[in-house]
């Protein structure tokens, strides 16, 4: 198995992932040209996954059934979302080619957003980043903690595949609230060097953003501190906490 992070407009990622036989998995194509690449160089497209709406996700699933009509398209169950051959919620099992994914429903960042989970890896689109997490466009606050809180639970060795290259960007926040973190600042050195060499920072470890990212730890001590610290009293619980770091990560400039 192959996993291969495919760069997509200014920072998106496009993830594909081949089988032996050179069988591929396209998960939220924003665009075509780069998966429509890397079918040139000898991958044979096998169905494509769409974790939420957004046009930066599902833009290329268009021209794509134009070469292929009969490409299977997974999406969650939303009207916004055209081009789907089957719509699925929680609970639900995916098998396309040698491929099984459970589907896990993680609003917060849209209303209708899904995760596929299988094989060690987790393709959350932009509920959760390296290091951070996504806006909540159309959730609250208790839905998007209770989705990142969902994810966390996945097993430590889980690949995190997200939307995104946020992970530099995320680190400056996270660092800005946890500056005696020392497993994040081993992390956000490494992610500089992986930028500097032209690699993608992801996938990530759900162990690595356990032990980094301020928004699966709300309720660690250092992060509980440094909400109080903003609030001028401590936060009532781990959804304020949450709340409060989302709103001055909204607000933050490095």
């Amino acid at each position: 198995m192959q996993l291969r992070a495919l760069p997509a407009f200014a920072d998106n990622y496009i993830w594909a992932l081949a089988d032996e036989s050179g069988r591929a998995l396209f998960v939220d194509p924003g665009e075509a040209a780069p998966v429509l690449a890397v079918i040139a160089d000898g991958l044979q497209p096998a169905g494509v996954l769409l974790t939420h709406h957004h046009h930066d996700h599902i833009g290329g699933t268009r021209e794509l059934l134009a070469h292929w009509p009969d490409l299977p398209v997974i999406a969650p169950v939303d009207e916004r979302i055209p081009h789907a051959s089957r719509r699925v919620g929680d609970g639900e099992r995916v098998d396309v080619a040698s491929w099984t994914f459970e589907v896990l429903e993680i609003p917060g960042h849209t209303r209708s957003h899904i995760a596929f989970h299988g094989h060690g890896l987790v393709f959350c689109g932009d509920t959760l980043f390296s290091l951070g997490c996504g806006r909540m466009f159309e959730g609250t606050p208790a839905q998007m903690h209770a989705s990142l809180s969902r994810l966390s639970a996945l097993p430590s060795t889980t690949q995190v595949c997200c939307g995104h290259e946020y992970t530099l960007a995320n680190a400056a926040f996270a660092l800005t609230v946890d500056p005696g973190n020392t497993d994040l600042l081993r992390r956000a050195a490494e992610a500089r060097s992986q930028l500097d060499q032209g690699q993608p920072t992801l996938p990530a470890t759900l162990a690595s953003e356990r032990a980094c990212n301020p928004f699966l730890r709300t309720d660690a001590p250092a992060i509980g501190a440094a909400v109080a610290r903003r609030l001028g009293r401590e936060p009532h619980d781990a959804v304020e906490t949450f709340a409060e770091l989302r709103r001055w990560k909204d607000g933050f400039t490095a």
